[in-house]
């Protein structure tokens, strides 16, 4: 537990205190203590925190807020909480205020803990699968596949921070439309090679990339498969493709500095049969029943908007079989505590089916949780754009990733929360200057490494640093700083319980701007030796907790730039 949280359950535990010792003494009559808060205020100069205690106890104790604040104040000890004063402000708000112990102790954990600092046990090793990507292995990459890779890998991080045990998933969907669609396209461009007279489906994959595997097929077995089937035909050509497409898939995301620890295919749900078997439980359970030759799920009874076909009329099972065996082996087969999907914010309506299905099956639907994420637009010279200049193509990760640093494009698809659209600008990712936020917060890095360097070179290494060389941190500068690296450990669990790996982007980048205010107002090096040795001590402790973050969101922490 941090120093910061430490501080806050110790005087939540001596506001209860004096509000039991008020009681005692007869100042307030006898009643059950309310819920109350304690946080942060947004003017640190109003106090370091606030609680409303005495506000939502007006009604309990049948007492003016302020004559309760009072109360509380004369009675209440803060002996070993980290705070030096209280005072009430407004109707009966009590602002608190750190003892100088607070901000030594805070760098005190910095420096012990180090690469360990921000980390908790609040997840209590909960076991939870983070699903995202999940491409169609037909075709490349697009941009928001970036956005999801991104914000997926990130999360999985974040919640193993914060005391989860995270595990990252890749689904195949290498059955199903698609794949018949994918074979029919191969098929035509093969076909087309030799023979005239094939035309390509409207509704087919068109993309260079069919193009190019059915050149490469056919330079490795010729016309050896245009006189058989168009069964055997078409297998060979799939057969012969996707595990290219899926290899290419693995490739481009290692690029993009993502593995997964397992690569799930949906065929392995047709083949042991569990994607009949949902059907079967589902039907056993009473949740089925048949219209025009067709299976339906008696979705509207578990929360859905109207029921849905689990089994066409020609016996095939419709896309979501497969989603639903799939989670069902996640939450079940697996026993995933929780199951995590980053998907499109078009699969808003389909999330409520998937929840009624796992509820019919007898699942706790609150085990499965999505993040719907916004589209990404690509923003160039101060416009929009969808086609990249270069190749002339829609861009895909891959050619993103051509044309700005991985170390951006990681850190800007963290820079708002899923759920809202984001302008992606190009020119930004690639410019080093202060408006860059990775530059910014990797530049700040890299000063704190160069200050060290110096100080070196001069002589002069970090020592352990005493309280009293810390008292001497009292500039507004080296406060605001030490506050922000104090809460690190919250923000974490605050990200993992929003699922919002956003939240951590702007806090580096909020402690990435403190550092550097810090930095131009107060000199490090300077003849009081006990004030330098504390100054480097907080810069040291800022980076650490700057690495701590680059290194969660797979990002280079430079020592130079």
């Amino acid at each position: 537990m941090t120093t910061a949280a430490k501080t806050v359950n110790a005087l939540d535990k001596s506001i209860r205190n004096a509000f039991e010792t008020a009681i005692s003494k007869g100042l307030l009559p006898q009643a059950e203590i309310p819920a109350f808060n304690l946080e942060t205020p947004a003017d640190r100069s109003h106090g370091d925190l606030a609680t409303n205690a005495a506000m939502v106890s007006a009604r309990a104790f049948h007492c003016a807020p302020r004559k309760i604040a009072e109360v509380i104040t004369d009675n209440i000890s803060l002996e070993g909480t980290n705070i030096c004063r209280c005072e009430i402000a407004g109707p009966g708000f009590i602002n608190f205020f750190y003892d100088r112990s607070f901000y030594s102790s805070v760098i005190k954990e910095i420096t012990e803990q180090k690469e360990n600092y921000g980390r908790s046990d609040y997840g209590q090793g909960k076991k939870v699968l983070v699903e995202f990507v999940s491409a169609n292995p037909t075709g490349p990459m697009h941009i928001g596949n970036a956005r999801g890779g991104a914000i997926g890998d990130t999360l999985a991080s974040v919640l193993d921070a914060a005391g989860y045990e995270a595990s990252r998933e890749f689904y195949v969907n290498d059955a199903g439309n698609q794949i018949e669609k994918f074979a029919t396209s191969l098929e035509v461009r093969y076909m087309q090679l030799f023979e005239e007279g094939w035309e390509m489906p409207e509704d087919a994959y068109h993309g260079q990339d069919i193009t190019d595997h059915a050149q490469a097929f056919s330079k490795e077995y010729g016309d050896k498969y245009v006189s058989c089937s168009s069964e055997e035909r078409r297998q060979a050509l799939v057969s012969f493709a996707l595990p290219k497409n899926i290899e290419g898939l693995e490739k481009d995301l290692l690029k993009y500095r993502i593995t997964y620890d397992r690569w799930f295919r949906e065929s392995t749900l047709h083949n042991s049969g569990a994607v009949t078997k949902v059907v079967e439980l589902l039907t056993e359970k009473g949740h089925t029943y048949e219209k025009d030759g067709a299976v339906w799920f008696k979705a509207s009874e578990f929360g859905a908007d109207k029921d849905f076909v689990l089994i066409r009329s020609n016996g095939l099972p419709t896309y979501v079989v497969p989603d639903i065996a799939y989670h069902y082996d996640k939450l079940v087969t697996r026993n995933f505590d929780i199951a995590i999907d980053v998907l499109g914010a078009d699969h808003h309506g389909y999330v409520p089916r998937l929840k009624a299905a796992l509820t019919a099956l007898g699942v706790d639907a609150s085990r499965l949780d999505v993040v719907l994420m916004q589209m990404v637009f690509l923003v160039k010279d101060g416009e929009r754009v969808k086609l990249s200049k270069r190749s002339g193509k829609a861009i895909t990760l891959v050619t993103l990733l051509d044309e700005i640093p991985i170390d951006a494009a990681r850190f800007f698809f963290n820079l708002r929360e899923a759920n809202t659209p984001f302008e992606f600008d190009l020119d930004l990712a690639i410019e080093q200057s202060s408006q860059n936020p990775v530059y910014y917060v990797q530049y700040a890095h890299a000063r704190i490494c160069n200050i060290v360097k110096n100080l070196s070179e001069q002589g002069i290494s970090p020592r352990e640093c005493s309280d009293a060389d810390f008292e001497k941190l009292t500039a507004p500068e080296e406060i605001e700083l030490i506050n922000k690296l104090s809460i690190f450990g919250e923000e974490i669990i605050s990200a993992a319980k929003d699922y919002d790996p956003s939240r951590i982007t702007r806090y580096v980048y909020d402690v990435a701007t403190l550092f550097h205010k810090f930095y131009n107002a107060c000199r490090v090096a300077n003849e009081d030796e006990a004030l330098m040795q504390a100054r480097l001590a907080l810069c040291l402790a800022a980076r650490t907790v700057i690495s701590n973050v680059l290194t969660m969101f797979k990002i280079n922490a430079p020592e130079s730039m």
